[in-house]
C-alpha cells in the first residue's frame, strides 16, 4: 500500500511550540501520524512521501537523521 497523499504540520515559531507532525493517506484511507521531526536538523515535503510505503516513508526519516548526526561532526 502506497502513500497517496501528505500533509506536514506548521513549524513551531516559539521555544515552546510542538514539532512538526508529518500525516499521511495510504490508498485514500484515513490520514494517520506518521512520525513528528525537529526541523532545525531535517526538513520533508510532502512531496518527498507521495508513492511511498509507510515503511519506506520512515526509512527515509532514518536515513536523514543518519546523514545528519553523521555530518554534525
Amino acid at each position: 500500500m502506497k502513500i497517496t497523499s501528505a500533509r506536514i504540520t506548521e513549524m513551531p515559531k516559539g521555544l515552546f511550540d510542538p514539532m512538526p507532525k508529518v500525516f499521511v493517506r495510504v490508498n485514500e484511507g484515513e490520514e494517520q501520524l506518521l512520525f513528528e521531526f525537529y526541523p532545525d536538523e531535517i526538513m520533508f515535503t510532502s512531496k518527498e512521501f507521495i508513492g511511498l510505503t509507510i515503511e519506506e516513508a520512515r526509512h527515509l526519516k532514518f536515513l536523514k537523521d543518519k546523514k545528519y548526526l553523521q555530518d554534525e561532526k
